[in-house]
């Protein structure tokens, strides 16, 4: 994957992003947190560098739902969609609702050739509506 988005591969590299498909939609204490286990002595700024390289290459998404820290996942390139419990704040993927991205019409694209759409849904998980 490196190697095909033009990215040099090094340690660092592959940790990271070994472990965002391992933990998807983890924010970057919890990466950086599965990266030291494999790589103890690698810093956060390494890892927030990598993070920026992956995400500038299309590698990984960067997702940054309202009042979040961001929030990295590998699923790329087909332009999904989230939900968000608002009380235990679980996230999960949710498929477009109709058609090929970007799956959303805006009314006056002003212009612009969109070619994606970011929706975030928001709601009560299965567990905290019962609870």
């Amino acid at each position: 994957m490196l190697r095909g988005a033009a990215l040099r591969v090094t340690r660092p590299r592959v940790a990271v992003l070994s472990a965002v498909h391992a933990h998807p939609h983890a924010d970057t204490e919890s990466i950086i947190g599965a990266v030291r286990r494999e790589l103890p002595r690698v810093s956060h700024q390494a890892v927030y560098d990598v993070l920026r390289a992956l995400t500038a290459a299309s590698l990984v998404r960067r997702i940054e739902p309202s009042g979040s820290v961001a929030r990295y996942e590998s699923r790329v390139g087909d332009n999904h969609h989230h939900v968000i419990c608002r009380s235990c704040g679980l996230l999960a993927d949710v498929d477009c609702a109709a058609g090929a991205a970007p799956c959303l019409t805006a009314s006056d694209g002003q212009g612009f050739s969109i070619d994606e759409a970011e929706v975030i849904y928001w709601g009560l998980c299965p567990d905290c509506s019962t609870a």
